[in-house]
């Protein structure tokens, strides 16, 4: 080793020392909101996806193909850097792993600000979603070394859909007279606060859990891989018309305004979602909130066949935040539960990220590069959420009731 690489890992040990001080307890409310902020950080553009739509289009000028494109190829990033976290989490020192992955985070947003191809902004954010997938999967893993990992994924729920709220609000306002940099200084200040925070997080060493991870190697892998295809469905569907959420209103004859202002109070009041999972935890299963939650999101995705109706688009938009903050704590739980060392809490991540990024894919695919805005595409958008969303209420009961039958085993 260098005499450089000595004295830069003697100095992170040391300010890594001084700070230990200062750390949460690993299980403390605090510790949790903390993890929330580390795994939103790479993946923020998410909560605030109709928002980057539409500025890419109002701002540079894409097509609605070329927008999807964009976020599809950082979905992809993301998921490829969370597939990676599943082989490195046991062998990284992950408090120095996130640090990096922040910094390289910001400079990624900062450069986008002065780009304004689609080739060129395609390729920095599936790096910039390379780079945010790890760090989500290396905060997945962490979360799932806590005790009652499905209150903290609530937090998490409960952190993304606050703020995105916020960014969805007014980030629309501000793009005609600041451009797409007004998206990119959001995501930049929310990682730079991240940053802040993680000195203050416990360590949550691995062998700490040794004895539970070994307890757990027998799990079957039928019901893991059904709740990975439940959280891709799940994530693809809702995704999938989230990002045209605002294309869709303008389609139907809904203003900039009202619907900013509709998806905004909508992640505001989602957050009721994951405080439901907060506050009841396990209390009654997971099978029958899982699917009752899951179809009436499926019923709402259809409802948008009539969002030319304003208070249906309010209405529907407002029960399908609920329910989706209220469903992805339960379906990251059972991976957390399955392994407590992290690995299948960061494939979760994977098979999230894979359906977020499928689901603008087959949406962006599905309007072509000739069609605009078309009644017809946006139709069929909708019926193929909907119609996932069932399947989905589907094949996650057989991963929830294995796990019900054990708790109450114990």
């Amino acid at each position: 080793m260098s005499e450089h690489s000595l004295k830069s890992n003697f100095t992170f040990n040391g300010l890594n020392s001084f700070f230990e001080r200062y750390q949460t307890q690993p299980n403390s409310m605090l510790a949790r909101i903390y993890l929330a902020f580390l795994t939103t950080a790479g993946i923020f553009y998410i909560n605030i996806m109709p928002a980057v739509i539409n500025g890419l289009k109002e701002g540079l000028d894409f097509s609605n193909q070329q927008a999807g494109f964009v976020s599809s190829a950082n979905l992809y990033g993301a998921a490829l850097g969370a597939l990676s976290a599943v082989f490195l989490i046991k062998h990284i020192n992950w408090r120095l792993w996130a640090y990096t992955l922040l910094v390289i985070l910001i400079a990624i947003d900062l450069s986008c600000i002065f780009i304004q191809q689609p080739i060129s902004m395609i390729a920095i954010r599936a790096f910039h979603g390379l780079a945010g997938g790890l760090l989500v999967g290396i905060g997945f893993a962490i979360i799932s070394r806590t005790t009652e990992a499905d209150k903290t994924f609530g937090y998490l729920l409960l952190i993304q859909w606050s703020l995105g709220g916020l960014g969805i609000m007014y980030l629309p306002g501000l793009v005609p007279s600041y451009g797409t940099g007004a998206l990119f200084v959001s995501l930049i200040t929310f990682t730079s606060v991240t940053l802040l925070m993680l000195p203050f997080l416990p360590t949550y060493e691995i062998e700490q859990h040794a004895k539970t991870v070994k307890q757990q190697s027998t799990i079957e892998a039928k019901p893991m891989l059904m709740n990975l295809l439940g959280i891709f469905l799940f994530q693809a569907a809702n995704m999938g018309l989230f990002a045209y959420m605002i294309s869709l209103g303008k389609a139907d004859g809904l203003t900039v305004e009202y619907m900013s202002n509709s998806l905004g109070i909508a992640s505001w009041i989602a957050l009721f979602g994951a405080l439901l999972v907060i506050i009841i935890g396990t209390k009654y299963g997971r099978t029958l909130p899982l699917i009752i939650a899951i179809l009436i999101t499926a019923l709402c995705s259809w409802l948008l066949h009539f969002s030319a109706i304003a208070e249906v688009y309010l209405i529907t938009n407002i029960l399908i935040g609920i329910t989706w903050a209220f469903v992805l704590p339960y379906l990251f739980g059972i991976c957390a539960e399955l392994d407590k060392a992290g690995q299948m809490a960061a494939m979760g991540g994977f098979a999230s990220k894979m359906g977020l990024a499928s689901g603008p894919m087959v949406a962006a695919l599905l309007f072509g590069s000739e069609v605009v805005n078309s009644e017809v595409s946006y139709s069929l958008i909708i019926n193929i959420a909907s119609f996932s969303l069932v399947i989905c209420a589907l094949v996650i009961i057989l991963p929830a009731r294995l796990l019900d039958k054990s708790a109450s085993t114990n």
